[in-house]
């Protein structure tokens, strides 16, 4: 397979998404696809005072940033393609964020090329994060995770 011609869809959206049809276009009916992987990130209730997360991206950049890293996970494994859709704005607890998909003719390099855009997403597109309480107040913007930053140091050996 030539690995310059993945597919690659990256959009930084206000709005939600269906992750099944996004899916169903990555395929476009193409026998020779054998896995998808599939993550979906939702917003998550830490206890019951946040109300919803504020995101806010750098317009272009962010974008930019994600399709290098998608383009790097097409050199490294033979996918397909990969679909990366992250929402910015105010977003409730349940609702669905971003979504990183891989395809590929094997399972494993569709796993690995699904985690690894997920893992430097997180570390390196630039997204911030605000909390908003369920009392009307606004916390604080979200720090970056050190575990974030470990799962992202896990590919400097592959």
């Amino acid at each position: 397979m030539d690995r310059t011609a993945s597919q690659i869809v990256i959009r930084i959206q206000a709005d939600d998404f269906d992750g099944e049809s996004e899916i169903a276009a990555l395929i476009g009916g193409r026998a020779d696809i054998g896995a998808v992987v599939a993550f979906t990130g939702l917003c998550r209730a830490d206890g019951d005072d946040l109300a919803a997360l504020e995101l806010e991206h750098y317009p272009g950049m962010a974008e930019a940033e994600i399709r290098r890293i998608a383009e790097e996970a097409c050199q490294r494994w033979p996918l397909h393609g990969v679909v990366a859709i992250h929402r910015y704005g105010r977003i409730a607890p349940g609702e669905r964020i971003v979504l990183v998909a891989a395809t590929s003719s094997h399972r494993q390099a569709a796993f690995d090329g699904a985690n690894f855009v997920m893992d430097f997403l997180k570390t390196e597109a630039p997204f911030w994060k605000k909390e908003h309480r369920t009392d009307g107040t606004s916390g604080d913007w979200v720090s970056a995770k050190d575990a974030d930053d470990e799962a992202r140091k896990r590919w400097a050996d592959s």
